[in-house]
């Protein structure tokens, strides 16, 4: 059996469980489950893109509850937990103590402005860039900082489907 039979054939409420690691947003995960059967993985990533740009501001809050501070370590053995790890590695391994400290004061600057998380797609990015990104988007208005919120949330879950579907057997 492929990989997206398989996915085809988990019971709604394990597939929806599995979803929740990769998504903390119920209704993404309930909207992915919906578009069941799939014919090809295009199909699976099609439907979560598209559950993703539609979710609502409370979503994307439920969502990011399961994301640590950038540059934290996640705690505890959930997949979810190691898929952040796994995301913030190679900037935490390019850190020097002067840009951690910058970063985990941006991080409290971006929570005192918008009232929640900083969250950025981090796979790939050095904590330099990371910064920088956290200051710029610091200059944003509350619209235009929840649109590229939901857009960062949007490409982590689609890394981290793409993590689950590689997984099934």
């Amino acid at each position: 059996m492929d990989r997206i039979e398989v996915l085809n054939s988990l019971p709604a409420e394990k597939l929806e469980a599995d979803l929740l690691a990769v998504c903390a947003a119920p209704a993404w995960g309930a909207a992915v489950v919906a578009r069941r059967p799939y014919g090809s993985r295009a199909a699976v990533m099609a439907a979560a893109d598209a559950a993703a740009r539609d979710l609502s501001w409370e979503d994307v809050l439920l969502g990011l509850s399961a994301h640590p501070r950038i540059g934290e370590r996640a705690q505890g053995d959930s997949k979810e937990a190691a898929w952040s790890r796994r995301e913030q590695s190679a900037a935490a391994s390019s850190a020097d103590d002067e840009t951690t400290a910058a970063l985990t004061a941006a991080n409290h600057a971006y929570e005192d402005r918008f009232g929640h998380v900083f969250l950025i797609f981090a796979s790939g990015r050095s904590q330099e860039e990371i910064l920088a990104a956290a200051r710029a988007r610091l200059g944003n208005d509350e619209e235009t900082e929840r649109a590229v919120v939901a857009g960062e949330l949007r490409k982590i879950a689609l890394l981290r489907l793409e993590r689950l579907l590689d997984a099934l057997d």
